[in-house]
């Protein structure tokens, strides 16, 4: 793997501690559930085991198990209890072990969460939060390392981020318990053990709103979660060669913040969106698309590109799942191509 650079910056006046990427979202939680009393964790293993990454460790001791529930292996199950609390006045923060586990609840999370504040004619939400550790990089093969962000971007009535940094899962994920929508947090596994500065006390990353980790003018990289890092990775290697590149961390699939992009791109003239996920319809065509269709397109100097996963499953052997997504190489490669060559 990559080296995973600090990208976080301590916001201006607060205090703030370096902490693991996993225990910021522990943060996270612990403040909701002393917070409101009508928060309350389930999933499998996330009492007395702690979780699958430990990010629910002793939080059963501190709240009992009426608050923090282990469910049977019966993802289908939990999301229905989920959407039935959340219609009922609770706040549940359901977390699945691995994000590929949600295929056995999408009835509950599309058909239902999503879908009935506006069945309902409004008079109804489901202000229900759904914790899903991605990616790949731990050689947990093709039915657990999947990036299935774009699946649930798609479904109108959910919203859908993707944290790169501690700050950003501690704040992203009390704005999530907030909202009073579905919220589905895409958390790499791989970042779990990074670490950055977070504030102590509670605070909120507005959902829908992208942030740029590293001005530039002569290219926009837009990248989510893990693929953030090594952007700023290939963004040094970049500079290195002479060329200067902006890098956009997205943070919100769903809503997505067009305005940043549209903006960044007519002053770099340059764009190349870079995911986890399959190429085939990921994020970044949505991105390239929303680009085509604005004002921007008539800036661009060059094609747009897109780097994303390969269409295949993710293999076990480490140097095959290394390749099937993108590396610090990979990015800095398309981008000068972009720069040097127009390509």
């Amino acid at each position: 793997m990559n080296a995973i650079v600090s990208i976080d910056t301590a916001p201006e006046g607060a205090a703030c501690r370096d902490i693991s990427y996993a225990d910021a979202i522990h943060e996270a939680l612990r403040s909701a559930l002393e917070a409101d009393e009508r928060v309350f964790l389930l999933g499998e293993d996330i009492g007395v085991y702690g979780g699958a990454f430990q990010v629910t460790r002793d939080l059963v001791h501190r709240f009992g198990e009426g608050r923090v529930i282990d469910t049977p292996i019966a993802e289908l199950g939990a999301a229905g209890v989920a959407v039935g609390a959340a219609l009922a006045g609770s706040r549940p923060v359901l977390e699945f072990q691995f994000s590929d586990f949600a295929t056995l609840a999408m009835e509950q999370i599309v058909n239902q969460a999503a879908k009935l504040r506006y069945m309902l004619g409004g008079n109804a939400s489901v202000p229900l939060v759904i914790r899903m550790p991605a990616g790949a990089g731990t050689g947990a093969a093709a039915q657990h390392s999947q990036s299935l962000e774009a699946w649930f971007a798609h479904v109108p009535g959910l919203k859908v981020v993707q944290p790169a940094t501690p700050h950003d899962a501690k704040g992203l994920l009390l704005a999530a318990i907030d909202d009073p929508d579905p919220v589905v947090i895409f958390e790499h596994k791989l970042l779990y053990k990074t670490t950055g500065p977070v504030p102590a006390e509670a605070y909120r990353v507005p959902i829908g709103k992208a942030a740029i980790r590293r001005p530039g003018r002569d290219i926009t990289i837009v990248a989510t979660g893990i693929m953030v890092h090594r952007a700023l990775e290939a963004a040094e290697r970049l500079a290195a060669r002479g060329h200067d590149a902006e890098v956009i961390d997205l943070r919100s699939l769903r809503p997505l913040d067009t305005a940043t992009l549209i903006d960044s791109v007519t002053r770099t003239t340059r764009l190349l969106c870079v995911h986890e996920s399959v190429k085939m319809l990921g994020i970044g065509a949505e991105i390239s698309a929303a680009i085509a269709e604005s004002a921007a397109f008539d800036r661009l100097d060059a094609p747009i590109r897109r780097l994303g996963g390969a269409d295949c499953p993710i293999p076990y052997a480490p140097g095959l799942e290394r390749a099937a997504v993108p590396q610090v190489e990979d990015i800095e490669a398309a981008a000068a191509r972009l720069i040097e060559h127009g390509e």
